[in-house]
């Protein structure tokens, strides 16, 4: 148990102690704050009650920061569980609204199927680099893509016909590789530049977001208009096969069951990024090794259900184009989180451990093209040399942040 609310990384409580979660009925400031303006912070204002109110239940000296370590880990699978079962719903509902309504054909399309399944991630990216926790936000992020592109070695182990890179010969696939490997070159141009951060914001968040949507405008003109093909063989999938389970009901009631999902998984992303806090506290590991080994894995188990679901019901491009889209739309969570971070430029605070996961991630995705490109059908121990490579260097990952 802790005796004394932990301090965030500027050295001061992060949250109310518990003190100051018990109700008072007359507030000893009350006198001397009459006819002030009330402030973002100010304990008068309907903000701040929102805010200590969430924070009574899941800060320090909370009800969360009392209990055993074995309950923290107990609360956060059983969020990782909801995660998992609602974000993959979730997927696919946005995937049939964006068909219904021809968002599919736009930019938008993407952007609403990609954040369907990493809003947790994104919501705990967020938090956590607010608190000031920029190790945690950090490994979460980049934590994701490698656990995501790990999921892809495992989707091919369960594949047993051929190799899955082979069967899921596509353009997109590749330039969508090939548009994550260049975001996060940006993010290693970043980490080694000075610090620079303008309104609080770096220039390389900028150039994320910009270089993702300029992506994205390249893959659908490019589909449109392909200028070369795959080879096709007896092993490859058609672009045009869809995946069983279509979702039914009419289009408000699959809008509202997709924003009262979102709720949920927004919620379940907050208790992942306070339970990995109080986890990075108490377990000695570093704030960058649980957000790549715990709060990533947590939040990215709605890509491996769809992955091996896909897989199952032959949908193979649907398998590999949803862990490489997502991890190219994850890079926007490092973005997201230097806007929130407030002590400057996220990008200079990376570490030794933060450097391995993004230059593995950078390996693992080069490997990755390699295979879509190199097509074997058959590897080692029946899976691709790629997948076997990709879940070698992940588990070596592991291995060096664990110890």
């Amino acid at each position: 148990r802790v005796s004394a609310p932990p301090k965030n990384p500027r050295g001061s409580p992060a949250w109310p102690s518990p003190a100051s979660c018990r109700p008072s009925s007359t507030p000893a400031s009350e006198t001397e704050n009459r006819g002030k303006p009330l402030g973002r912070h100010d304990s008068r204002s309907p903000h701040s009650t929102v805010f200590r109110g969430a924070a009574c239940f899941f800060g320090s000296g909370s009800i969360l920061a009392q209990l055993d370590l074995i309950w923290i880990v107990v609360v956060f699978g059983s969020a990782a569980g909801v995660i998992a079962v609602a974000g993959t719903r979730l997927a696919r509902i946005a995937d049939e609204l964006a068909a219904r309504t021809g968002l599919g054909e736009a930019l938008v399309g993407a952007v609403l199927v990609g954040a369907s399944t990493s809003l947790p991630g994104i919501v705990t990216s967020v938090v956590t680099a607010f608190e000031g926790y920029a190790g945690l936000a950090i490994g979460n992020g980049l934590g994701g893509i490698a656990a995501q592109t790990a999921f892809l070695g495992i989707a091919d182990i369960v594949y047993r016909k051929a190799n899955l890179e082979h069967t899921a010969a596509s353009v997109a696939n590749l330039m969508q590789g090939a548009l994550l490997l260049a975001l996060l070159s940006v993010t290693l141009i970043a980490t080694s530049l000075p610090a620079v951060a303008v309104w609080g914001v770096s220039p390389a968040s900028v150039i994320l977001f910009a270089g993702y949507l300029f992506g994205l405008k390249l893959l659908r003109s490019t589909g449109a208009e392909p200028m070369w093909r795959p080879t096709s063989t007896s092993d490859t999938q058609r672009e045009s096969v869809e995946p069983a389970g279509k979702v039914t009901g009419s289009t408000l009631a699959l809008w509202l069951r997709f924003f009262m999902l979102a709720i949920v998984l927004g919620g379940m992303g907050w208790v992942v990024s306070r339970t990995g806090i109080e986890l990075a506290q108490r377990s000695g590991l570093s704030e960058t090794a649980v957000g790549a080994l715990l709060t990533a894995v947590a939040t990215s188990l709605p890509e491996l259900v769809i992955a091996i679901a896909a897989v199952r019901i032959g949908a193979f491009n649907l398998a590999v184009g949803n862990i490489i889209g997502g991890n190219a739309f994850d890079i926007l969570f490092l973005a997201a989180a230097d806007v929130a971070y407030r002590d400057g430029s996220l990008y200079g605070r990376f570490g030794a451990a933060d450097h391995l996961l993004l230059g593995a991630s950078m390996l693992m995705t080069a490997i990755l093209l390699l295979g879509l490109l190199r097509r074997e059908r058959h590897g080692f121990v029946g899976i691709g040399f790629e997948s076997t490579a990709i879940l070698v260097i992940y588990a070596l990952v592991i291995l060096v942040m664990a110890t």
